[in-house]
């Protein structure tokens, strides 16, 4: 088991601590969490934090989804490959003398 190790980040000017296995991927989600807070700030001028927050976690929940939709058409194409390759390689197999 991974140990953690604590990590103080700043995310829309406000500092936290995590408990982190990989100090490298949490700084790069909170780059992450911290750039769709601050887009979402641009775009809704005058809102509070909190309203801010919610929208920001609608974004990030729906690049998850457009990633995990892309993943499983990527599946699928791969599937779908594999068993033609293994569809033409048993056809190859028929049709050669042994």
């Amino acid at each position: 088991m991974t140990e953690k190790k604590k990590l103080k980040v700043k995310i829309f000017d406000k500092e936290f601590s995590l408990l982190v296995e990989n100090e490298e991927i949490a700084e790069d989600l909170v780059a992450y969490v911290d750039k769709v807070m601050n887009e979402t700030q641009e775009d809704l001028k005058d809102q509070p934090a909190e309203t801010i927050a919610i929208i920001a976690a609608l974004n990030i929940a729906y690049d998850l989804s457009m990633e995990k939709n892309k993943y499983r058409e990527f599946s699928i194409q791969a599937i779908d490959k594999v068993k033609k390759m293994k569809l033409l390689l048993s056809e190859s197999e028929l049709s050669t003398p042994s």
